[in-house]
């Protein structure tokens, strides 16, 4: 079981190539359109982090009125 393993390792050499060769097909996005897209998921995760933080105050003042 043990033996197996190893023999069907591929040498380092071709991992590397292919490794290189897959980055190489990698269609990385202008500079202009990643800081749209950043913009864009920080701008949302802090609107939905307020919304949440609204809401879960919201939640917790009325479950204390509804216990006391």
């Amino acid at each position: 079981m043990g033996e197996n393993a190893n023999a069907e390792k591929a040498p380092k050499k071709s991992w590397y190539k292919g490794l290189k060769m897959e980055f190489h097909k990698i269609i990385w996005p202008e500079q202009k359109s990643l800081a749209k897209q950043t913009t864009a998921v920080v701008a949302i995760s802090i609107i939905l982090g307020l919304i949440i933080s609204v809401l879960d105050t919201i939640i917790k003042y009325g479950v204390d009125f509804l216990v006391k």
